[in-house]
């Protein structure tokens, strides 16, 4: 069964650093557009604003396509003024246009059909197909109370992970590099599983009734990719999210499965949970999982690359980034030597426009 456990400390102060901090005006936007869509009270917004100051100007069109949006009167009051301060201010940084690339067909419907067919196939196996192996699995913890996207580092875990028989097992090994001896069910903060294909299963099950559609083309590492949407019902769900062990839920979760066009084998999930009940106290969960090609011993594995976790409660945001490093096979002469790798660069993940292929000349 898929699981996500959540738990968020309460953070008293949380908005002392940004109370020193110049925004930008997309960093206004983003919080602004995060107040709306979590409906906090007009009140609670417009103290805040009072206490930010801005590095660009702020023009009343902004403020009038927020304020339709919804956004109450004392924080257009506030806005005003910010606006008004702001006049001497340079204009915003327009954003870079992003590039287009040209448009490549999609497959037919027919050919759609046998792809999912046959990523159903290798979804459906793939955990009994998996070699036992040992790995480095380092899990770098942020949150940030304010909802703007400005994360700073709780903690940092390095776990050796054994999958033996299908199974898996972790020991905590550091934290913020220093030797511990935690149990991993001892860690606290926001954890997942799923991660070994218990999430692909599920998406893929027959009594999900996962409902599919295709959506684009992108260049995923290199290699070009399907990408189809997805969707799976309350009703059919099991994607658990609990809290602080005391309340859970089972919501209806949807996403994106990206399909390596060579291989048909998957390279990322996105999942995201829809419809909480207003009273659960996350209000958005979503995990994004990758998954690459990697070598152990002789043989190359179709194994997880990097999952990130994302929840909210309120405005206080978490994050997970969550690294699988130094696969080795399973066995009595296996090892590891357990220090905390860096990160992977960003284009280990980072997606970008498929290219139409070359005509012959």
């Amino acid at each position: 069964m898929r699981l996500l456990r959540f738990s968020l400390l309460v953070l008293l102060g949380c908005f002392a650093a940004l109370a020193q901090m110049k925004l930008t005006i997309r960093q206004l936007t983003s919080f602004m557009e995060s107040s709306i869509r979590l409906k906090h009270p007009d009140k609670q917004v417009a103290e805040y604003l009072k206490k930010v100051t801005l590095s660009e100007r702020l023009d009343e069109r902004t403020i009038e396509t927020w304020q339709g949006l919804g956004i109450g009167p004392r924080t257009v009051e506030v806005l005003r003024a910010m606006a008004e301060a702001s006049n001497a201010l340079p204009k915003p940084v327009a954003p870079a246009p992003k590039p287009v690339a040209p448009a490549i067909p999609p497959p037919s419907a027919q050919e759609q059909q046998k792809i999912l067919d046959d990523v159903r196939n290798y979804a459906l196996s793939y955990a009994k197909r998996l070699p036992d192996f040992i790995c480095v699995q380092v899990t770098r913890r942020y949150d940030d109370p304010t909802g703007l996207e400005f994360w700073r580092t709780l903690d940092t875990i390095t776990e050796r992970l054994t999958y033996f028989e299908q199974k898996e097992d972790y020991k905590v090994v550091l934290i913020n590099g220093r030797p511990t001896d935690i149990s991993h069910d001892k860690l606290g903060g926001s954890s997942s599983s799923g991660e070994f294909g218990t999430l692909m299963r599920e998406i893929f099950e027959p009594e999900s009734e996962t409902t599919f559609r295709w959506d684009r083309w992108v260049t995923l590492r290199g290699r070009r990719n399907h990408v189809y949407r997805y969707a799976v019902s309350q009703a059919k769900s099991k994607y658990r999210i609990d809290y602080q062990r005391s309340m859970s839920i089972v919501p209806a979760y949807q996403g994106q499965i990206y399909v390596d066009a060579d291989y048909f084998t998957v390279s990322r999930i996105t999942m995201e949970a829809v419809n909480i009940p207003p009273s659960f106290p996350v209000q958005q969960a979503g995990t994004m999982l990758d998954f690459d090609f990697i070598k152990i011993g002789e043989t190359e594995h179709v194994l997880p690359l990097r999952a990130q976790v994302r929840m909210r409660e309120g405005r206080n945001l978490v994050k997970n980034e969550v690294e699988f490093r130094l696969y080795r096979k399973f066995g009595a002469e296996a090892t590891i030597k357990f220090d905390t790798p860096d990160p992977l660069p960003e284009e280990a993940t980072q997606e970008q426009p498929a290219q139409a292929p070359q005509k012959k000349q």
